[in-house]
C-alpha cells in the first residue's frame, strides 16, 4: 500500500479490513449508494425515504421517556407544513425559529415526517448519488470515501481484458469503471461499470482455471501408472458388498487416469455415507501394484485414525504395507514411521496436516488423496504434491457443489459424482421443533435408546459464557444428567479437549457404555458410530445446511433408521425455509441446489482458502451468460499464442505463482 498517498494510520485501519493492496482497495465495492434527489410532495408515499430543506416555524419541544428522547417541531418548505418527529438527538432543542434545515427522513403520512438525520447545509450541495461500503468500527464511511478518492487520482488502472473485446462488447476502460463504479453521476454510470467490472472478474476467473486445466494435461509418460487392472479387480471382487454403479464408474474413471500419461486430477465428490472412502482405496491399490507409494490426508486426527482402520480391513488380505502419522504422536513412533517412508517400508500412509512438514520424505511418491479437501489450505497441499516427482492428485467432499456450478467451479478438475448410497441404507427422518428445548419429545428419545439407539445432541458453544446467547454442551450436559438422573451414561465431546480425551469419548460412546454424546459440531466430519442414529441439533438456524447436512450424516452410517430433531425458536422466515429444506430432503446434491437458491452463491469457494480469484461483483446464478462469453474468450486468448496479450500473461504467470494450487 502507497504510504505516499495514504497516511500512516489509513494503510493500519485498511489491513484491519484485510485489505492490503491497492487492487483489493479498489475492488472493495459500494454494496449500496444512497440517492439525494428533489421528489415532489405530491409524489410521496408512505414510507418513502424523503429529503427536502426546509424553515423551522415552531418552537422545538422535547420529550423524555427514560432513555429515550424525542423531539417534534413543525417546518415549511415549498408553501407545504410538515410535522417533523426525531428521536435522540437532544441538541435539536438549540435550532432557532426560521433556521434553514435539511431534513433526510421517512414519510409517514399526513404532512409527518419522521427525521433520520439533519444538516444545516444546503439540500442542492448534497443531491447525488453517495456510495456506501461495509466497513470495520474504525473508519468512517467518510474517511473510506476520502482514501478511495485519493487511490484512483493517484493511480492509473490498465486495463487487462484486449482491446479488441473492449471493442466486441462496447466495454468502458478499466480506469473509468473503477470511478464510476465508486463515485457515479447517476444510474447509467453504475450499469456501464459494473458491466465491465463483471465480466473482468469471470475472465480473469476463467483464465485462471483454463490455465490450471493446462497444466494437468501435459503429456508424460513418467505419469502413466502401469499395473494388472485384473488384479485391481480381485481386490474389488472380494469385497463383502457390491458396489453401486456410481461407485464403479468412479473406480473406472481413477484407473483411466492412472493408466494415462497426463497427471490425474480428480474429484470424487458425494453424499454422506455414499461410499467414496472404497473407491479411493481401490485407486490407491491401483496405485500400489504400480510400485508407488500414497498419501491419504485427513483434516483431523480423529478422521485420520478412523481412516486408517479402515483402509487397514480393506487391504488386510493384501501385502500393502500402512503407516499412520499425526502430530501428537510419539517421537520414537514418528521417527521409525518417517525412516520406514523414506526407505520405501511403507505403501501407504495415512496423516493429518503432519505429512506436509520438512522431515516427511518418500522414497516413490504417485498419489495423493485428500479428504474432505475443502478443509486444508492451498499452501498445504502443494507442500505435499512437492514430495514427488508425478503424483497423481484424487480429492474427496462430502459437501456437494450444486450441480448447476460444477462445471463452472470445477472446470479445471475432472468429477466424478456418487449419487447412490449404498444398498440398505434409509434416508434419514428429520423433523423440525420450533423450540429450543428437548421437552416435548425427550420420552420419544427415551423409548428408542431403551429400544437400543444411540443419540447425538448437538450445541453451537461449549461453555455458558459464550456471547451468543445459545444452548451449550456444559449446561446440556449437566441439565441431560440432573433430569435423567443417572439412567442413562451421558458422555461430553467438544473441541477443547485434548486428543486422548476426545477418542476416550468417542471409544466409550462407539462400545456403547454411553447411550447420549453431548458434543459440539466437532462429531461433523468422520466420526463413525454405525448404532449412532439419533440427533438432536439445539439453535439449528445457527448452523449452515451443508453442516447440518454433515452432522446428520453421522446417523446414517447403518441400516438402521435415523431420526434428526431441528430445535430452534427463531421466527426468521428464511431460516425456518432453509431449515425446511432439510425435513423435505436428504439428497446433499438437492440441499446443495436448494442452499443456493435460498442464500445465493456466496462466497462458495472460500476464495481466500481457495487459490482462484475473487468474485466482488459476480453472481454464479444470475450472471450465466456472461460466464459462458468469458469462458470461451478465456479458451480463444490461450490458444492464440502469438496475439498480443502480454498483460495477461504477467497476471496469470503471478497468480499461478502466488496461488499454488486450486482447494
Amino acid at each position: 500500500m502507497d504510504q505516499k498517498i495514504l497516511t500512516k494510520k489509513e494503510v493500519e485501519i485498511l489491513k484491519e479490513m484485510d485489505i492490503t493492496s491497492i487492487e483489493q482497495l479498489i475492488t472493495h465495492y459500494p454494496f449500496r449508494y444512497e440517492k439525494v434527489e428533489i421528489k415532489p410532495y405530491r409524489e410521496w408515499m408512505i414510507e418513502d425515504k424523503i429529503y427536502i430543506e426546509a424553515r423551522v416555524i415552531s418552537t422545538i419541544s422535547l420529550l423524555r421517556k427514560g432513555k429515550l428522547a424525542i423531539g417534534r417541531f413543525d417546518v415549511l418548505s415549498e408553501d407545504e407544513v410538515f410535522h417533523i418527529t426525531i428521536f435522540n438527538r437532544p441538541w435539536i432543542k438549540s435550532l432557532k425559529l426560521n433556521s434553514m434545515i435539511t431534513i433526510f427522513g421517512k414519510y409517514d403520512g399526513n404532512r409527518k415526517i419522521t427525521a433520520l438525520k439533519y444538516n444545516l447545509r444546503p439540500l442542492y450541495e448534497q443531491l447525488g448519488i453517495t456510495p456506501v461500503y461495509n466497513l470495520k468500527n474504525k473508519i468512517t464511511q467518510a474517511s473510506f470515501i476520502n482514501i478511495m478518492k485519493k487511490t484512483l487520482k493517484h493511480n492509473h488502472f490498465y486495463d487487462l481484458i484486449p482491446e479488441s473485446l473492449k471493442v466486441k462488447y462496447k466495454l468502458i476502460d478499466r480506469h473509468d469503471a473503477l470511478t464510476k463504479i465508486h463515485f457515479p453521476n447517476n444510474d447509467n454510470d453504475i450499469k456501464i461499470a459494473t458491466r465491465y467490472l463483471k465480466y473482468e472478474e469471470f475472465l480473469k476467473l476463467q483464465l485462471i482455471i483454463i490455465s490450471r486445466r493446462q497444466q494437468f494435461t501435459i503429456n508424460d509418460l513418467r505419469y502413466k501408472k502401469i499395473f494388472n487392472v485384473d488384479e485391481v479387480f480381485r481386490l474389488v471382487n472380494n469385497l463383502p458388498f457390491i458396489l453401486t454403479n456410481d461407485q464403479l464408474k468412479a473406480v473406472n474413471d481413477i484407473i483411466a487416469d492412472l493408466n494415462d500419461d497426463k497427471p490425474m486430477y480428480r474429484l470424487i465428490q458425494g453424499d454422506v455415507g455414499c461410499g467414496k472412502t472404497i473407491v479411493a482405496a481401490i485407486g490407491i491399490y491401483a496405485c500400489y501394484l504400480s510400485g508407488y507409494q500414497i498419501a491419504f490426508m485427513a483434516p483431523t486426527e480423529v478422521l485420520v485414525k478412523q481412516q486408517f482402520a479402515e483402509l487397514k480391513q480393506i487391504f488386510k488380505h493384501t501385502n500393502m504395507k500402512i503407516g499412520l502419522l499425526y502430530s501428537a504422536m510419539n517421537l520414537t513412533d514418528k521417527k521409525d514411521t518417517l525412516d520406514d517412508l523414506y526407505n520405501d517400508k511403507i505403501d501407504l500412509i495415512v496423516g493429518t496436516h503432519a505429512l506436509i512438514q520438512n522431515d516427511v520424505k518418500f522414497s516413490k511418491l504417485g498419489m495423493i488423496i485428500t479428504d474432505e479437501q475443502h478443509r486444508f489450505g492451498v499452501n498445504q497441499r502443494r507442500k505435499l504434491i512437492d514430495k514427488g516427482d508425478f503424483v497423481d492428485i484424487l480429492v474427496m467432499s462430502a459437501t456437494p457443489i450444486p450441480r448447476t456450478l460444477t462445471n463452472v467451479i470445477y472446470n479445471d478438475m475432472d468429477v466424478s459424482n456418487i449419487y447412490t448410497l449404498p444398498v440398505g441404507r434409509k434416508p434419514v427422518i428429520t423433523k423440525l421443533i420450533k423450540e429450543n428445548s428437548i421437552k416435548s419429545f425427550i420420552s420419544e428419545i427415551l423409548i428408542k435408546i431403551d429400544q437400543g439407539a444411540m443419540c447425538y445432541v448437538v450445541c453451537p458453544a461449549i461453555s455458558e459464557d459464550n456471547d451468543l446467547g445459545v444452548r451449550n454442551t456444559t449446561s446440556i450436559f449437566k441439565a441431560l444428567k440432573k433430569e435423567l438422573n443417572d439412567r442413562y451414561a451421558i458422555g461430553m465431546l467438544h473441541g477443547k479437549m485434548d486428543s486422548s480425551q476426545k477418542e476416550k469419548v468417542i471409544q466409550q460412546f462407539k462400545e456403547g457404555k454411553t447411550q447420549i454424546l453431548v458434543t459440539t459440531t466437532v462429531v461433523e466430519v468422520g466420526v463413525n458410530i454405525k448404532a449412532a442414529n439419533l440427533m438432536v441439533i439445539y439453535n439449528a438456524d445457527r448452523f449452515g445446511l451443508s453442516t447440518l447436512h454433515q452432522l446428520r450424516g453421522r446417523i446414517k452410517r447403518s441400516d438402521k433408521q435415523g431420526y434428526c430433531y431441528l430445535l430452534s425458536e427463531t421466527q426468521d422466515e428464511q431460516s425456518l425455509q432453509r431449515l425446511q429444506v432439510l425435513v423435505d430432503s436428504d439428497d446433499g446434491f438437492q440441499i446443495a441446489e436448494d442452499d443456493l437458491r435460498l442464500r445465493g452463491p456466496g462466497d462458495l469457494f472460500g476464495t481466500r482458502q481457495s487459490g482462484l480469484p475473487s468474485l466482488n461483483l459476480g453472481n454464479m446464478i444470475t450472471d450465466a451468460k456472461i460466464i459462458q462469453v468469458a469462458k470461451q474468450d478465456a479458451y480463444t486468448i490461450l490458444s492464440n499464442k502469438n496475439a498480443d496479450n502480454k498483460e495477461i500473461r504477467l497476471y496469470i504467470d503471478d497468480f499461478l505463482k502466488s496461488n499454488d494450487f486450486i482447494d
